[in-house]
């Protein structure tokens, strides 16, 4: 997840290009040197960083405040809370997803944020606050949002066959499909192919959707997160689900490749937030962090060059009319209403998708690596979680 260099809103509007500079026109005054360095956990590509002309955010950020920033990244939500949960990595800002936001914060491995250094929260709509997975907005800020979409290349796909989740299990398409390679994703395709809520606790629900993914599985060629744009770009891949922040870099790169929102069964509507970590050493310099992002000249500059949509009405206005009147990035309120967010679900939930998921990932013939792998992988996140809660409960008794 969540690549996006926005080609195709540099070449619909060279006006995008005067946001970094109005971004970063108010603070020509270069900051004193704080001595302090914060450690941020983001998602891949998913911040503007200074190339092609456009605003680096980190860059800007330290001369505005002399906080230095070491940035890294992950791939999905699961590997972000697989570190986490191991306790060895610290980190000052992260960008959960919603249904991770939950998680995490339930498991108190988030810290409450103090909105008195974050005043620019201000400029959050009003419908991104309080939102179901964080009720009190204790925890996270709207960072960005989107829907999930497919993929396809229109030389071998029509459109029309994309605006459905069936196409995903077509045979003509064997070998040629990618699907996610997380759980909740890959099962909420399906679980929305079979009409059921992505939410559900029913276990029939999610072993009916687990062997809708078995059957899939002979004809998808891979499952991949940010490996989607080199395989369907080079058309070593014609279909792939993926998030709709995403459409400007392989649509504005390669003219052969569509991207639709399903509509006939509805789609996944997502939401990215920043938060602080438990036990975070510079708490009120991240929280500058995040109150810097909400700038809305910086969303503005920031979201332009990702691609995904903005929770702030001010930051929208600044964004071309190219982009704000997109349908794949802005989309209308037929498709959010059909659109449904992930919850976080109970443990016994949890354990089941992750059951049901090495059964998907192990499935045919050959793959016994796989298996391996999705073993070795889950055997690695127990024993992070216990050697996490235990040190949680010395730390408690210390």
């Amino acid at each position: 997840m969540k690549k996006g260099i926005a080609l195709l809103l540099a070449a619909v509007t060279a006006g995008t290009a005067l946001l970094p500079a109005s971004a970063s026109s108010g603070s020509s005054a270069k900051s004193k040197d704080t001595g302090v360095t914060i450690n941020v956990y983001n998602w891949g590509e998913y911040i503007s960083n200074g190339t092609d002309g456009t605003l680096d955010v980190n860059a800007e950020f330290t001369k505005r405040t002399g906080i230095r920033v070491n940035y890294t990244t992950y791939d999905t939500n699961e590997s972000l809370y697989s570190k986490l949960a191991g306790g060895g990595a610290e980190y000052d800002v992260i960008f959960p997803s919603d249904y991770m936001v939950s998680k995490l914060s339930e498991e108190g491995m988030l810290e409450k944020l103090d909105f008195q250094n974050i005043p620019n929260f201000q400029y959050i709509d009003r419908k991104f606050r309080n939102p179901k997975y964080d009720p009190q907005n204790a925890y996270s800020v709207p960072y960005t949002w989107g829907v999930v979409g497919i993929f396809y290349n229109k030389k071998y796909v029509k459109k029309e066959e994309t605006e459905s989740w069936d196409v995903l299990w077509n045979k003509k398409y064997a070998g040629k499909i990618l699907m996610f390679d997380n759980p909740r994703d890959a099962f909420g395709i399906a679980q929305k192919r079979l009409g059921y809520s992505y939410n559900t606790t029913d276990v029939n629900e999610w072993e009916a959707a687990a062997t809708l993914l078995k059957e899939q599985k002979p004809l998808v060629q891979a499952y991949v997160m940010d490996q989607i744009f080199d395989k369907m770009d080079s058309g070593e891949a014609w279909l792939a689900p993926y998030y709709a922040g995403d459409a400007a870099t392989l649509v504005g790169e390669n003219p052969n490749i569509g991207f639709t929102i399903p509509t006939k069964e509805g789609t996944n509507f997502f939401v990215d937030a920043a938060c602080i970590p438990k036990g975070s050493k510079h708490k009120s310099a991240a929280e500058a962090y995040i109150n810097f992002l909400c700038d809305p000249q910086i969303s503005a500059a920031n979201l332009s060059y990702i691609g995904y949509s903005t929770p702030e009405s001010a930051a929208k206005k600044l964004l071309p009319k190219e982009v704000t009147d997109n349908p794949i990035y802005y989309p209308p309120q037929s498709i959010l209403d059909k659109s449904e967010v992930f919850v976080n679900l109970p443990d016994k939930t949890n354990t089941l998708i992750d059951s049901l998921w090495a059964e998907v990932k192990m499935g045919g013939t050959g793959d016994t690596l796989t298996l391996v792998l999705v073993l070795c992988g889950f055997l690695a996140l127990y024993l992070a979680i216990v050697v996490f809660k235990w040190r949680k409960r010395k730390k408690e008794m210390e």
